[in-house]
């Protein structure tokens, strides 16, 4: 099947961070993707992202699904709710009953739906597990249900274990490094029936185990450099995204 539109929504995860293009944009797996079904659908394929780092659900519906809509693509890449299970006080099941109808107003347009059961972000944060797992878990299984009942592609990234690689992540732990995106996209690529390059999903050999002072100062100096700041941030009602547009705010020909 050749999709002649592409719309990708979210936030970090699908704008591209931290797979840096040369001019310090973001690449990421949206834009791999595209790059892939460019070459299939041939002249006049088309591709917006709409995705902006730091969004929570509610922003990522409020700016980007009427735009995403009236667009009226062919194929939408769905991925948030990430951001909010990072907060205490988050209701996975509420996000999973926000997101179901997104998703079904999405498919009777007649495009093709694309969503995620996210990564393990947990295995690599200390303390992850025990203050986020259980509402990752919750917005994974409940995204697998709501792609099972609308007919969408579900990518899970949960059940790779590949993601428990530290080289499948960017030094904050938080976002996937070109290795991560590039695999993330050999996914995707895969499950609608593309094909891929066999290298995207190759897998660098297993670290050596880390001796248990070296870990612990290597957890304290992401604290300083990554958790502080975002907790700072938090507090403050700030997002790393308040001045980031959408770096394709429309559907454009791309890969010509």
């Amino acid at each position: 099947m050749a999709w002649r539109s592409f719309v990708a929504m979210g936030d970090s995860f699908t704008e591209g961070m931290s797979d840096a293009y040369p001019d310090g944009s973001y690449r990421g797996w949206a834009d791999l993707v595209a790059t892939r079904l460019a070459v299939d659908s041939g002249p006049g394929f088309q591709y917006a992202n709409l995705a902006i780092r730091g969004r929570l659900l509610d922003q990522v519906l409020a700016e980007q699904l009427e735009p995403t809509l009236k667009m009226r693509p062919d194929l939408v890449g769905f991925a948030a709710g990430g951001n909010d299970i990072l907060r205490p006080k988050a209701d996975a099941a509420a996000l999973v009953a926000r997101i179901e109808p997104v998703i079904a107003r999405i498919r009777a347009t007649g495009a093709d739906v694309i969503l995620f059961r996210f990564a393990d972000v947990a295995a690599h944060i200390p303390g992850g597990q025990r203050m986020i797992g259980a509402r990752a878990a919750a917005l994974n299984d409940g995204t697998r249900e709501i792609a099972e009942r609308h007919g969408a592609y579900l990518i899970d990234l949960f059940a790779d274990d590949a993601y428990l690689h530290p080289d499948m992540w960017s030094d904050d732990r938080l976002h996937l490094s070109e290795a991560g995106h590039r695999r993330v996209a050999g996914h995707v690529l895969n499950s609608l029936g593309v094909g891929v390059d066999e290298e995207w999903m190759l897998i660098p050999p297993a670290p050596q185990p880390t001796p248990w002072r070296l870990a612990r100062s290597a957890d304290l100096r992401w604290a300083r450099q990554h958790l502080a700041p975002w907790v700072s941030r938090h507090l403050r009602g700030r997002s790393s995204g308040d001045l980031v547009t959408a770096k394709r705010p429309v559907l454009t020909p791309f890969g010509e």
